[in-house]
């Protein structure tokens, strides 16, 4: 197989163009569990990494922001209840198995107003430029084939003046690795085929963690698609990072 044609999907390497497809097998799996493995798999911890993430934002009443890969939307609900009446949020996910899952939960939730849901690739967003006050992408970047291109889309629909924040996985300090790499390829799957009867599904997600670039690379690629002042703040020693990054 030709490596200039071939991405990674977890360990494995395949055809560029089939990594969507093959992403979005693992999201329709998952999608009506992924909530509760959330939970399981971080001890209830996403919620702080998330709460930390809504707070850097600096989000106010009026502003628009874009929630790539928003899934079942947990930033988006506070994000809506940050920009009041007057603001917009946009979910956006490219898998529409994890939209329609996050678009129930929302409407449940009463939340109708100001929230907009867009199927999109975030390496080809379907928005004007200078669109969105600030742009979030909790968890997707590592599921994306074309990093550096999704970067330059978020760069380029963001207004001056706006901020980027990419929460993802990342590297952890090198005490604890052992002990993530434990918990990652033996216990998680295991989870995964306890509550949604899905091994495979997890083990890619364990996969597509160590394959994605660590904090100084992520950091790097931001800077590369036009971002200033670009920055990183490691959680849970480093499980973790919360990567930021201006337009002006």
């Amino acid at each position: 197989m030709d490596k200039k044609n071939t991405t990674h999907f977890g360990y494995k390497e395949v055809p560029v163009g089939e990594k969507v497809e093959h992403v979005a097998e693992v999201f329709h799996s998952v999608a009506s569990k992924y909530d509760v493995m959330n939970d399981l798999m971080s001890m209830g911890i996403h919620r702080l990494w998330k709460r930390f993430t809504l707070h850097a934002s600096g989000v106010r009443r009026g502003a628009k922001v874009l929630d790539i890969a928003g899934g079942t939307g947990d930033l988006t609900l506070k994000f809506s209840k940050m920009v009041g009446s007057t603001g917009q949020v946009v979910l956006a996910d490219i898998n529409a198995s994890m939209l329609n899952v996050g678009r129930d939960r929302l409407i449940n939730e009463g939340v109708v107003d100001n929230i907009d849901y867009v199927q999109a690739n975030a390496e080809a967003l379907p928005f004007p430029d200078n669109s969105f006050d600030c742009i979030t992408i909790a968890f997707g970047l590592r599921n994306v084939t074309d990093k550096d291109a999704a970067l330059r889309s978020m760069y380029r629909v963001l207004k001056p003046g706006g901020q980027l924040l990419v929460l993802e996985f990342s590297k952890p300090a090198d005490w604890l690795a052992p002990i993530y790499d434990l918990y990652s390829f033996k216990l998680l799957p295991k989870i995964g085929k306890l509550v949604s009867n899905d091994e495979d599904s997890y083990r890619y997600l364990a996969e597509s963690i160590r394959m994605h670039p660590d904090q100084a690379t992520l950091k790097q690629m931001m800077a590369d698609a036009g971002f200033e002042r670009c920055d990183y703040h490691n959680m849970s020693a480093g499980i973790v990072a919360l990567h930021s990054g201006y337009k002006f």
